[in-house]
């Protein structure tokens, strides 16, 4: 079973919605006892950093989360999800995150960007994985953000280029991140998708 967290953010029947087209084991909670159950969990994410921490820390979810990493099952989050994996977060003031990756998400500085960056963008691979398997080099995937992480070489799968290199999917151990929304990316998505639930372990 692969539980899909619920933690008061936007966008989850979407992002329920492509899941379903690669598993029917799919089960939308905001339960503790359910995401420590589960085989493997999906982290998704629309909207601030501070609100989405608060989110996991009102519905008793952070501690959960670390457990699950710690005992190695496979956990995939999404956008600001992904963020969330991180030290902290200079979004509308400091903000720590769940701590499991070290790094930081900040704002995209340059005055020669449109801030967020919407649309479509390349993601180019550092290395192999199972989450990208079968996907061309520099495929490309929708992306919707004005904040970006800072995760270290070894972390970094793929990295996108946006007024300079970062990281848009990062992999280490069983803890896999994109920042790009696969539910809005099309057959590129829906790849990434049905790889974390068939082959990621």
């Amino acid at each position: 079973m692969i539980a899909l967290v619920d933690y008061g953010i936007g966008n989850l029947r979407s992002v329920e919605k492509a899941l379903r087209t690669v598993t029917e084991e799919v089960q939308l909670t905001s339960d503790p006892t359910v995401v420590l159950a589960a085989d493997k969990v999906v982290l998704p994410g629309v909207g601030a950093f501070g609100d989405g921490m608060l989110g996991l820390e009102e519905r008793g979810l952070v501690e959960p989360l670390r457990e699950i990493v710690d005992a190695g099952k496979p956990l995939l989050a999404i956008c600001v999800g992904m963020q969330l994996l991180f030290e902290w977060s200079n979004e509308m003031g400091v903000h720590e995150g769940l701590g499991l990756l070290p790094g930081r998400v900040q704002r995209f500085e340059s005055k020669e960007l449109k801030v967020p960056q919407t649309g479509w963008n390349q993601i180019h691979p550092t290395r192999s994985s199972p989450l990208l398997d079968g996907l061309e080099s520099n495929a490309y995937a929708y992306f919707n953000h004005a904040y970006y992480c800072e995760a270290r070489p070894e972390d970094t799968l793929a990295y996108t280029d946006y007024g300079g290199r970062y990281s848009s999917v990062i992999a280490t151990g069983h803890l896999y991140g994109v920042q790009f929304h696969p539910e809005k990316s099309q057959r590129v998505g829906l790849a990434i998708l049905r790889n974390f639930v068939e082959h990621c372990q």
